[in-house]
C-alpha cells in the first residue's frame, strides 16, 4: 500500500484527499495542510514511487486505473466512504480517474494546474522524452520539462520545489511514469468529453499557458458542475505560488458544498 499521512479534526467528520503530481510527494501540500485542518480531516498519499512510497515495490503495470485503485486501498483501509480531493497536475488525471471508477467515494474535486489536454508543444516535450528517456538521465529530462512548463522567474520556487523532489525518484521510476504518456490522449479526450455528476473546482494560473486553454473549453462544455478560478500572474503549480489564493478559493467552494 501507498504511503499516506493523516492530520486529524475531531470536530469535523469530513476528510479531503491531497493527490500530488509526477515527481513530487504529499510534501508539495505543506501550504494547505494548516488551513484545510482548521475545517476537515486532512489525508496526504505519496503516489508510488514517490516520496515514502518508494520503499513499497509494485507488480500491477502503472496505468492511470492501477495508480487511482492505490488511492482507493488507503482509502477502504481508513474506512473513509467518501472524501473530497485536491489534485495539482498529473495527480487531477489521478483522481478523475478514481472518479470515474467510483464516483460515489468523491464528494468533489478541486483540479489545481489541471491537465485536461496535450498542446502541441506538450506532445513534442513528450516525444522528445520517449525518444531519450533510456539515454539522458532523468534529472535532466525533468528540469526541461520544468522549466518549459513553468518558464517565467515568478515560477522558480514552484520550478525547485519539483526538481528537488524529483532528484528523490529512480531511474527506472521515471521510465515507469513517463509510460504513462502512451495512455494519456485517449484518457483525457474521454474526461474532456464526459461530464461527471461531481462538483468541480478548477484553479488555474494565468500564466499555465499549457494547460488553461483546454480547461476554459472543458468548463464552458461542462458548466453544469464545473467552475474555474484563474490565479493572476500565476503559473502551473498554483498551491505553491499563490497558496493563499489557492486555500481561499478551495475552502470557499467545499463551505458552499456543505
Amino acid at each position: 500500500m501507498i504511503n499516506y499521512t493523516i492530520y486529524t479534526n475531531e470536530s469535523s467528520d469530513q476528510w479531503v484527499t491531497f493527490v500530488h503530481g509526477a515527481g513530487g510527494s504529499s510534501s508539495i501540500w505543506f501550504k494547505q495542510i494548516r488551513e484545510f485542518q482548521k475545517y476537515f480531516n486532512v489525508l496526504l498519499l505519496d503516489l508510488r514511487g514517490h516520496g515514502d512510497s518508494k520503499k513499497t515495490s509494485f507488480t500491477k503495470k502503472y496505468t492511470f486505473k492501477s495508480i487511482a485503485h492505490d488511492v482507493l486501498e488507503v482509502i477502504d483501509y481508513l474506512k473513509i466512504q467518501s472524501s473530497h480531493f485536491v489534485g495539482i497536475s498529473l495527480g487531477t488525471i489521478v483522481i478523475r480517474q478514481l472518479a470515474e471508477m467510483h464516483p460515489e467515494r468523491v464528494k468533489s474535486m478541486i483540479m489545481g494546474g489541471a491537465i485536461l489536454k496535450m498542446n502541441f508543444r506538450s506532445q513534442i516535450l513528450m516525444r522528445a522524452g520517449n525518444l531519450f528517456k533510456y539515454i539522458l538521465p532523468y534529472l535532466i529530462l525533468y528540469r526541461l520539462f520544468a522549466f518549459i512548463i513553468m518558464p517565467k522567474a515568478n515560477h522558480k520556487h514552484s520550478r525547485l520545489l519539483f526538481i528537488n523532489e524529483a532528484k528523490k525518484l529512480y531511474q527506472k521510476e521515471f521510465i515507469k511514469w513517463f509510460k504513462l504518456t502512451a495512455e494519456i490522449n485517449p484518457v483525457l479526450r474521454w474526461f474532456r468529453q464526459v461530464e461527471l455528476n461531481i462538483p468541480t473546482l478548477y484553479i488555474m494560473g494565468e500564466e499555465d499557458y499549457m494547460f488553461l486553454p483546454s480547461v476554459e473549453k472543458v468548463v464552458e462544455a461542462h458548466y453544469a458542475t464545473a467552475k474555474l478560478f484563474v490565479i493572476e500572474k500565476c503559473g502551473h503549480v498554483v498551491n505553491i505560488e499563490n497558496s493563499n489564493v489557492f486555500n481561499a478559493q478551495a475552502l470557499e467552494f467545499l463551505s458552499r458544498l456543505k
